[in-house]
């Protein structure tokens, strides 16, 4: 029995910790969307969705036949509140502004305040550095149920855990042109874990816009018909990032979870991040790799970042910082992998994931990156066994159980294939990989490639791009 101190600490390591009588993980948006769509109409008093961005345009389940229910995120927002007249729906996104510009070659879309007789709000959050994003991707329904992670509804993110190659599916919203696989992963809580995510939902809300929105009365329980929960009765985390921005303190129990969590991990730690950005992190990745008895570490990202000058700076980070890890890795514990469809296309990964042993997970929206650790506001979810727990062996089992849910997946094998090839490997991540990977949907270990002279000037524009914390003058304001 581990009895270490735990590693999740509010005032720590997470801001406070609350149960829930179910947690689900969700992956991919396919089936966070159509999670939405069900549980949304049994809304009554209040929904508040907060996110990096939404796209009101984007089709919720573009396999569903028509019927009475709106499928377009917007007509179906617009038409639950006709529907319930009690039903007022806030949704709070990032002032979009430069970077998103600059990084995705694309105009953003600026929605004004959009009102039905003021029972639906969009506002646009500005309340951050200059620079700085809004993050956190929450939705709450009446307080009763929470979904937080790395999901948001917006284009280009709808795919199944099978993302085939030419989904006829898998277009955007308006010019109906085809993007490719799309990996992510949500949480969905109930419980007291639910309403606390609301008071930070409202509290979000009254920062960025000077607004008070009042807790919804109490109504019965509320879970998704079609979703299994992963735990019962489970004690739940709640970590930020918080910049320090107009009197507000700032916050950083996500990175103060992360290096507990690098230097706590006994004989596996699993990553999934969009990106492998942060000196900090991989300092203390390549610290354990050093240990003669320390954890094997594998990481999962995507081919390249989303965008050409996120690849110019995060791209040429990973580079580099991949070359450290690696030259501590001297006992050979370390797999940086990237995932492929059937054809050989990219699996672009979004999913922000850790599971340290069969002791703790995380799911959250915060990635490996510098903006996430200090700079930009984000929000994770985990769950931790402590000694004495109810039921300590069963979480443990479905804590390694989505580890091995996601290789699955990756590898486009069975889950039974991937617990015997890890049984088979001796509790190996790296040795069950390497005896699964092949053709077809799989894993392919990651060699960056050649960024020439960017290498020199990379720390320098990460630091811009990617800055550890808010600058005391932000550089394009």
């Amino acid at each position: 029995m581990n009895a270490e101190p735990p590693l999740l600490r509010p005032g720590g390591t997470c801001w406070r910790i609350e149960t829930a009588g179910r947690l689900g993980v969700i992956l991919d948006a396919a089936q966070y969307f159509t999670t939405l769509q069900e549980v949304m109409q049994k809304a009554q008093h209040s929904v508040i969705m907060i996110g990096w961005e939404f796209d009101t345009r984007i089709i919720l389940d573009p396999r569903k036949a028509p019927d009475d229910v709106p499928n377009r995120l917007g007509k179906f927002l617009t038409w639950l509140v006709r529907r319930r007249p009690d039903l007022k729906i806030h949704l709070l996104q990032w002032d979009v502004g430069l970077l998103l510009t600059l990084g995705r070659g694309s105009t953003p879309l600026r929605l004004a305040d959009w009102l039905i007789g003021r029972r639906i709000r969009l506002k646009l959050d500005h309340a951050h550095p200059g620079g700085s994003a809004h993050h956190q991707k929450i939705i709450v329904i009446d307080d009763v149920l929470a979904f937080c992670g790395g999901i948001d509804a917006t284009a280009e993110r709808w795919d199944t855990p099978e993302h085939e190659e030419n989904s006829p599916y898998r277009v955007r919203p308006t010019s109906k042109r085809s993007y490719g696989p799309w990996h992510d992963a949500t949480t969905a809580v109930d419980g007291d874990a639910a309403r606390a995510l609301g008071e930070l939902a409202r509290t979000r809300w009254e920062g960025a816009t000077g607004e008070r929105i009042a807790p919804p009365p109490a109504v019965a329980p509320l879970w998704p018909e079609k979703l299994d929960p992963m735990l019962e009765e489970v004690r739940v985390a709640i970590s930020r990032t918080m910049p320090a921005h107009a009197g507000r303190a700032e916050v950083h129990e996500i990175e103060a979870l992360y290096l507990a969590i690098i230097a706590a991990a006994r004989r596996t730690l699993y990553i999934e991040s969009q990106y492998f950005a942060s000196r900090l992190l991989a300092e203390a990745i390549a610290a354990r790799l050093a240990e003669p008895e320390g954890p094997e570490i594998v990481v999962i990202n995507p081919d390249t970042a989303d965008g050409w000058l996120e690849e110019k700076t995060m791209g040429a980070a990973r580079a580099r910082l991949l070359a450290l890890v690696r030259k501590a890795d001297i006992h050979g514990r370390f797999g940086l992998y990237t995932p492929v469809a059937r054809e050989g296309t990219p699996i672009y990964v979004h999913a922000k994931i850790v599971i340290m042993d069969d002791t703790l997970m995380r799911v959250g929206s915060s990635n490996l990156n510098n903006r996430s650790l200090g700079f930009d506001t984000e929000c994770d979810l985990s769950v931790e066994v402590t000694p004495g727990m109810p039921e300590e062996d069963r979480v443990r089992t479905r804590i390694s159980g989505l580890r091995n849910t996601l290789l699955a997946e990756h590898l486009g094998v069975d889950v039974r294939a991937m617990e015997r090839a890890v049984a088979v490997a001796g509790g190996a991540l790296i040795g069950a990989i390497e005896a699964l990977r092949g053709e077809g949907k799989s894993l392919v270990p990651f060699e960056p490639p050649d960024f020439g002279f960017l290498a020199d000037d990379v720390l320098r524009e990460n630091e811009l791009l990617d800055p550890e914390r808010p600058a005391r003058r932000w550089p394009f304001t």
